[in-house]
């Protein structure tokens, strides 16, 4: 996740005056794919395996990657090893794009402050919808982190190799029952992202250059960090959500359904305040889409004492809490992608 040095641009226009609906919303009974009985989640729901999350995030965050800092040669190997495995479960790429790769050039990044960045890439897998394949759900993580400083290379396990891995997790899930025949209506855009450390570059890229169009874009499910517990939460079942209420009724009323269907964390909404001192909000990359109107909601563990650390290493992560927390964001991510209606923009 990006530290908070940087300036905060637009603040005002995403302020929410309205009121929380509760998970009973009758608009979202009404509309629900009821997952729950559903055979078809229920088989791609237990594809989510802490065992795997595990040995992805082993290579991701090893030191092989040298820290995965934007453009820098172990982020490209970290990408080559996410492509290969989407190829591997035969998850293809956006056929607009024609590859997996979306580079993000070093030019771009510099007129936002990237000082002296090499040309870097997003790299995109994508499911087609069987019903609805022109609307677009997005889940979204950051695969770059800090590189290597004064020789030491800081792994960032948890930022965002928890986050790329847990994509790559959900990604394996939809694919498996797509090969059964029982795909998602709604097509599924996986979406790992470049430059967040620096200034959410990959995120604003994409959205300034969408590979499918912003419009038919219905939602961006944001994970950034939710492999690790913080000392407010220590040892608790918890996630941070933030940002679902912001620009959708239903997406916050969704998001808790699919969380009593599933592991019933507790979902923390302490930062979901575009007012908070941290200002979270601005800080990872679902603010690239929810300032081109598309809801979001961003998933989150909090500030721990090893962010942007040498320290952030796999031996630390909690294994079986990060496969509830993917959980949850597949649960959620499903539900969207099957409904019958697509979700409202009915909040500024």
């Amino acid at each position: 996740m990006k530290k908070l040095f940087i300036p905060i641009f637009s603040i005002a226009v995403l302020i929410s005056c309205g009121t929380a609906k509760t998970s009973t919303d009758a608009s979202y009974s009404q509309n629900s794919s009821q997952v729950k009985g559903d055979k078809a989640f229920l088989s791609a729901y237990k594809q989510i395996k802490a065992a795997d999350l595990k040995k992805n995030l082993y290579v991701i965050a090893s030191d092989e990657m040298e820290g995965r800092d934007t453009g820098s040669p172990g982020q490209k190997r970290a990408g080559e090893y996410m492509v290969n495995y989407y190829k591997n479960l035969g998850i293809s790429y956006p056929k607009a794009l024609g590859s997996y790769y979306q580079k993000v050039p070093s030019d771009f990044m510099k007129k936002r402050g990237g000082a002296n960045l090499p040309d870097s890439e997003n790299i995109l897998a994508f499911i087609e919808g069987s019903e609805k394949p022109e609307e677009i759900i997005v889940v979204s993580g950051h695969y770059d982190h800090v590189g290597t400083k004064n020789g030491v290379v800081y792994n960032g396990a948890d930022d965002d190799g928890s986050g790329t891995v847990a994509v790559m997790e959900i990604a394996k899930a939809f694919q498996a029952e797509k090969k059964a025949g029982k795909g998602p209506k709604r097509s599924i855009l996986f979406l790992h992202v470049t430059g967040e450390e620096h200034g959410l570059f990959g995120s604003e890229y994409y959205t300034n250059n969408p590979v499918f169009p912003l419009a038919n874009t219905v939602v961006d499910l944001n994970i950034d960090m939710i492999g690790r517990d913080d000392p407010e939460n220590r040892g608790k079942q918890y996630v941070y959500v933030i940002g679902s209420e912001m620009l959708s009724s239903q997406l916050k009323v969704i998001n808790e359904e699919a969380n009593k269907r599933t592991n019933n964390l507790e979902l923390n909404y302490k930062y979901d305040d575009p007012n908070d001192p941290q200002k979270l909000y601005y800080r990872s990359d679902h603010y690239n889409f929810a300032k081109n109107n598309i809801p979001v909601a961003f998933f989150f563990d909090g500030i721990h004492e090893d962010y942007h650390q040498p320290t952030d290493d796999v031996e630390k992560i909690d294994y079986e809490l990060l496969a509830k927390r993917t959980q949850l964001v597949f649960t959620t991510a499903w539900e969207l992608a099957n409904r019958p209606e697509r979700i409202v923009v009915d909040r500024k």
